[in-house]
């Protein structure tokens, strides 16, 4: 089954999510724990759970992704940073487990000054913290672009914190086309290559989640800024060829853009359902 969904607003809750993601033919969708630049979660509602739960297998909706605060950093060394980091990873794995069997999307963070082996051990750590044996939540570390001090921007990277999880099979990677693209794999010329490359580092049995996001920048900038889907330097033949790859089709797919809006979602998912069909 073609999986494919975009980043959506949870202001009508999970059955208002799902309610959108089927008016616009998706059959998944993302959405932030919390405000992603901090704050508290919102209280749940149990009608509306209920409702979701009701509703999403009706109408094809198999998996979700919630998706942490850009706030949390698991790679800091700063207490304050940690421990707040902490609180939110548990509180988000919580309330995923509302929903059971579900992915939870995470970045791994910012050196910020230690030697990117110390930080990439801190998010191992961190990991290994909150991650319980009980828990059905997929948690996803994201491939970064490397802007700054980020961590994650390399498979390698990825491979030595994951490496290092105890409880390997309840952590994976959400593959991220913008970000991937901008730390210099070449999804446009060599999408076979990176994808035997991310296979040979990490495993494709850890690839659960793919952003299909299109970039404003060029191969290699180091830079994560989404341009409108197949508008960019990465555009829509490639982001297709991503969808219709024998080793990631049966990947679920999520939608970012720069206009988040239901109209152009539903307009990029309908090409892509099309070159899917095609294929």
């Amino acid at each position: 089954m073609f999986t494919i969904g975009c980043h959506l607003s949870d202001k009508d809750g999970y059955l208002g999510m799902a309610k959108d993601a089927v008016s616009i033919d998706a059959n998944t969708f993302q959405f932030f724990t919390r405000n992603p630049r901090g704050g508290a979660q919102k209280a749940l509602d149990p009608q509306d759970l209920e409702d979701f739960k009701a509703y999403a297998p009706q109408h094809g909706i198999e998996v979700i992704m919630g998706y942490a605060p850009y706030t949390v950093n698991p790679a800091s060394d700063k207490m304050s940073e940690h421990d707040f980091t902490m609180m939110v990873l548990a509180e988000d794995l919580a309330r995923m487990e509302e929903t059971p069997h579900m992915l939870y999307a995470l970045q791994p963070g910012s050196a910020l000054g230690q030697p990117v082996d110390v930080a990439l051990g801190k998010v191992a750590d961190a990991l290994n913290d909150v991650v319980t044996p009980s828990q059905t939540t997929r948690l996803l570390l994201l491939t970064m672009a490397g802007s700054g001090t980020q961590v994650g921007s390399t498979f390698e990277q990825l491979a030595a914190i994951l490496d290092k999880i105890e409880l390997a099979d309840h952590v994976g990677v959400c593959f991220d086309a913008c970000r991937v693209w901008g730390a210099g794999y070449d999804i446009v010329g060599d999408l076979d290559g990176v994808v035997d490359e991310f296979d040979r580092v990490i495993g494709l049995d850890k690839l659960h989640a793919i952003h299909l996001n299109d970039s404003e920048d060029a191969l290699g900038s180091h830079k994560d800024r989404h341009a409108p889907i197949g508008k960019g330097q990465i555009g829509l033949k490639a982001l297709a060829a991503l969808t219709n790859h024998p080793k990631l089709r049966d990947i679920p797919f999520y939608l970012e853009a720069p206009e988040p809006t239901l109209s152009k979602y539903g307009e990029a998912i309908e090409e892509l359902r099309k070159a899917h069909d095609r294929a």
